[in-house]
């Protein structure tokens, strides 16, 4: 996103602050990109985040600002933006859930790398050259974009969406709180395709963090190790890999695979978005909540959570759902953040994702053309 308005002169480290609204993940790569590209950064994420991403985005160089709630309360983020963006004219504020830079690198290049990736597999004996199914859970909807590309190159292909049950926006316009960190904002995002989306899912938030303390800690592993016989490499590499939404991802593929028969020969992709580094406090809180997890526990956890997913909390993407999810879209963007109906009803065109879609290639020739030192 910060690469596009870069390259269109929309910002200028000079004169610009970036805000960067956020529920973690995305606050830290702003600190990141943005404090190296020399901008004065803030990051506006909930006060009940992990104590991690807030360590980490001010060791990267950003200010932050705390506001009230936790993984849903996204408006109050919303609210403090606008305050922002009205006390400063130099205030540039690169909001993950309305900038499409953020729809069009999912898309892109996370789109075309799965496309990649389905041709490497199929070298290693792993599928038939494609991917079947492509789950991701919903916090900009940005990572979710690539299914857009790979529907393009499979029609048939799946894209399904995941949220917590704790709070069900499109599946049934709920409302609530939830502890998968990075994901459902009781809101859905002006990137969001809706329209083209083919389920939803919703999974339990503790089961996810229950999960993930099977990955991450000793007699999680060694149950791995020893029950089910995994290489000891591989287990420590997962404990690498995971934080709460990937294994809410994987949770949402088993359902994928079970609720539209995928079996062997068949791939599901999806999204390990960041790691336990962020949620050693996390591990902490459920510990002291539940107690220690022993190898019985453990193993329990992996019959029930990983193999026990039940065919509950689905809805397919009929014409009827889809536009049910698309109307919900109203509420934020045309009531709240100054979207107007027509821009809104836009969307409800294939063509307006195209148009979107296409932009790349121009910020492609602008890319190679500030590499090479001039336009061409």
């Amino acid at each position: 996103m910060l690469v596009e308005k870069e390259l269109t002169g929309e910002v200028d480290p000079a004169r610009h602050t970036l805000v960067w609204p956020s529920t973690g993940n995305y606050g830290i790569g702003g600190a990141w990109v943005g404090c190296r590209m020399g901008f004065d950064a803030i990051v506006i994420l909930p006060a009940g985040m992990s104590q991690e991403r807030f360590e980490r985005i001010r060791g990267y160089g950003a200010r932050v600002i705390a506001t009230p709630g936790s993984e849903s309360n996204v408006k109050e983020i919303y609210d403090k933006t606008w305050e922002l963006r009205r006390s400063d004219p130099n205030v540039r504020v690169l909001n993950q859930f309305e900038v499409m830079g953020n729809y069009r690198f999912h898309y892109y290049v996370t789109g075309n790398t799965l496309v990649e990736l389905a041709a490497e597999l199929a070298a290693q004996g792993i599928g038939r050259g494609r991917i079947d199914a492509f789950c991701s859970a919903m916090g900009s909807a940005g990572t979710i974009a690539a299914g857009d590309r790979l529907k393009q190159v499979w029609p048939d292909h799946k894209i399904v969406g995941l949220e917590p049950i704790q709070c069900p926006t499109l599946f049934n316009n709920g409302y609530g709180s939830h502890e998968i960190q990075g994901i459902g904002d009781k809101h859905v995002t002006w990137i969001h395709n809706v329209l083209n989306m083919d389920a939803l899912m919703c999974i339990d938030d503790m089961s996810c963090l229950r999960g993930l303390q099977v990955l991450v800690e000793e007699p999680g592993q060694r149950v791995l190790r020893e029950r089910y016989g995994i290489p000891a490499e591989k287990v420590e590499r997962l404990s690498r890999i995971f934080g709460i939404s990937g294994v809410c991802n994987v949770l949402g593929a088993i359902k994928t695979a079970h609720f539209y028969g995928l079996g062997k020969g068949h791939v599901i992709a999806t999204i390990c978005t960041d790691a336990i580094d962020r949620y050693y406090s996390t591990m902490a809180w459920l510990t002291e909540k539940e107690g220690p997890m022993d190898e019985t526990q453990a193993l329990i956890r992996i019959e029930s959570i990983f193999h026990g997913q039940r065919l509950d909390w689905i809805r397919e993407g009929t014409q009827h759902a889809r536009q049910c999810w698309h109307n919900l879209k109203y509420y934020t963007w045309v009531e709240q953040q100054g979207k107007t109906v027509e821009e809104l009803n836009a969307q409800r065109d294939p063509a307006w994702w195209l148009a979107e879609q296409a932009k790349v290639a121009e910020i492609d020739r602008l890319i190679r053309a500030t590499r090479g030192g001039g336009l061409v």
